[in-house]
């Protein structure tokens, strides 16, 4: 097995067991009294969008953390950010959804959308049109924070 397989391997079972996690507080969060009885934005999706979103998410965020896995000098620095977006990025669901403290999801999801722009941008120039891996996160958040601020500032 190369090392490019392995290291795409662990950043998959990391995304992917990341996914995993959020969804144990999602599944029965969305079905529950206090979601459906939320005032939500008309742009929501349907529920079944979400699950081929992020599926389709982190295959590409997964491409783009092999990609700069490369790259052995920026190593530390790639792990730390890395880690970063996979705790907040976990954190997010049971936050919202188990604990229904949607002012600190927001918060939280805000922090992640601005740290994968950072990304984005600090390896741009490393990266190319490579960079274009971690568009589909980047905008999937944009979508994703706004249903949440909505649901913050429409529901008292």
């Amino acid at each position: 097995m190369t090392q490019k397989v392995k290291t795409a391997l662990v950043f998959g079972l990391l995304n992917f067991g990341g996914l995993y996690l959020g969804a144990l507080s999602t599944t029965p969060g969305v079905s529950s009294d206090w979601y459906i009885n939320l005032n939500q934005a008309t742009w929501t999706p349907p529920g079944f969008v979400f699950g081929l979103a992020w599926t389709s998410i982190m295959i590409c965020f997964t491409a783009y953390m092999m990609l700069l896995w490369q790259e052995v000098s920026m190593r530390g620095q790639v792990k730390k950010l890395f880690l970063l977006s996979w705790v907040l990025n976990v954190l997010w669901n049971p936050v919202f959804f188990a604990m229904h403290q949607t002012s600190l999801a927001l918060f939280i999801i805000t922090g992640l959308l601005i740290l994968l722009m950072i990304m984005a941008v600090l390896y741009l120039k490393l990266l190319g049109l490579k960079t274009l891996l971690i568009a589909p996160y980047i905008l999937w958040l944009v979508i994703a924070t706004s249903l949440n601020a909505y649901i913050v500032f429409q529901n008292p």
